[in-house]
């Protein structure tokens, strides 16, 4: 066995264990892990991988790209084991038709694994939203929301989400978009009112969530299993095409020290992201880190700043946010990675 194609493979396998919540997703993975250590198609479409970068998602980027054939209706033999398209198949029948889409699409799926990763996980709004309702009732002002790895920017309109907990609600009750998942006996605080003056993101590709192509690619770095977040997905589709929200391509901090800069007053400025420190090089993660404290260290009363992040703590994510002028940061929240099971702590 060649050492490249054991390293691939290991990989592969690794991503496979990690994703077992999907199984479909994650036999298939383990599957293409054997393929590649047997130099079959799977080795040929991603031959030449296996030292791209960890933080890069290969695994996802390449099941990404058989997803966008079937989602296009290119694969139609996967169609039956993929729930993203109406499928109900077991994932026990489905290795031999990926196989067989990876041997008659090895061109357009080895250009397909170059795409890099864009995902705009709807449900970590669940997450979220607390801290947006906390920085609303902590300083009584309109927020002006700036999101650093905005993807689409559908997290923006996050104010035009509905979200319940254990029989309290919060946003518009005829939205689309429906957020429920909540295990906790407190909730967020759901009584506070919340107005978005403004919204605006920066994403180094950011993706238009009114394209058709756009939201091809969105929807092909869903786990194939789940049909759930597929809808979620399609659900802000249509609140995007009503809430305009701009995502402007560029790198996080210069983008960041741009608008941090510009007048503030009167709105209470909350700068968030989720899922999102990992893709940042270690050096934009200082240089941010860094504005947000200065721009802290200047905040008042009538210019309030505030840190919103959901961010990698081991098997969940947890929710932080800091707000200056006093700088106090709190954990509001622990999450799944998908905003599942959020346990709101306040």
């Amino acid at each position: 066995m060649k050492e490249p194609q054991t390293r691939l493979a290991r990989r592969i396998r690794w991503y496979a264990e990690a994703n077992r919540e999907a199984p479909t997703h994650a036999l298939l993975l383990a599957h293409t892990a054997d393929d590649i250590v047997a130099g079959g198609p799977a080795w040929e479409v991603l031959r030449g991988r296996e030292d791209d970068p960890r933080g890069s998602a290969l695994a996802l980027r390449f099941m990404g790209a058989v997803h966008r054939l079937v989602l296009r209706g290119e694969a139609p033999e996967l169609a039956p084991f993929y729930r993203s398209v109406g499928g109900s198949e077991g994932p026990e029948g489905a290795w031999e038709p990926f196989r067989h889409v990876l041997e008659s699409h090895v061109d357009a799926l080895r250009e397909g694994v170059t795409r890099p990763v864009q995902t705009n996980e709807v449900g970590r709004a669940g997450a979220l939203v607390g801290g947006f309702l906390s920085v609303a009732e902590r300083f009584g002002l309109p927020l002006r929301v700036l999101e650093l790895g905005a993807s689409a920017g559908l997290n923006l309109r996050w104010d035009h989400f509905h979200y319940e907990a254990r029989g309290e609600r919060w946003g518009p009750a005829d939205s689309p978009v429906r957020l429920c998942d909540f295990d906790t006996p407190p909730i967020p605080p759901f009584a506070v009112e919340a107005t978005v003056a403004e919204r605006r993101g920066c994403d180094k590709n950011p993706l238009d969530p009114t394209s058709d192509e756009d939201r091809v690619t969105l929807l092909s770095f869903v786990w194939c299993d789940q049909a759930w977040r597929v809808r979620r997905l399609r659900a802000a589709f249509e609140v995007a095409a009503q809430v305009p929200s701009a995502v402007d391509r560029a790198n996080a901090p210069e983008w960041l020290e741009l608008h941090l800069d510009k007048d503030s007053n009167g709105v209470a400025t909350v700068v968030f992201h989720s899922i999102f420190m990992q893709y940042m090089t270690e050096a934009d993660r200082t240089k941010t880190f860094g504005l947000l404290e200065n721009s802290g260290a200047e905040a008042t009363s009538a210019t309030p700043l505030a840190w919103l992040r959901m961010e990698p703590a081991g098997d969940h994510a947890d929710v932080h946010l800091t707000m200056w002028p006093d700088g106090e940061e709190q954990l509001l929240a622990h999450s799944g990675y998908h905003g599942a099971q959020v346990r709101w702590i306040g």
